[in-house]
């Protein structure tokens, strides 16, 4: 399993629209294969700031819905709303003890 951290900084005024897609894409990425789970944290110091953590069986699922054509449209409705690019992170557990 691996982890993927969505970063995303919504431009000022249009949290509510963004609110609207980002909820479409996530209930897209739900029925895709391999996703497992996930949740949307927002930064409680700045409130624009939000973070997606999702839970993918694999970087090969992942890799495929993040290429996917449905993924890329919903994206070109979300963009526009934000600030700066959004930043993604694939984690995975370490080997470490």
């Amino acid at each position: 399993m691996i982890r993927v951290l969505i970063e995303r900084h919504i431009a000022e005024t249009l949290e509510s629209a963004y609110e609207d897609r980002a909820r479409k894409v996530l209930q897209q990425a739900v029925s895709a294969p391999g996703f497992i789970s996930g949740e949307t944290l927002v930064d409680c110091r700045d409130p624009n700031h939000r973070m997606t953590l999702a839970n993918w069986r694999s970087e090969a699922d992942w890799d495929r819905w993040y290429r996917s054509p449905e993924r890329r449209e919903l994206m070109a409705e979300l963009t526009p709303m934000m600030d700066r690019d959004e930043a993604i992170t694939v984690l995975q557990h370490s080997d470490m003890p």
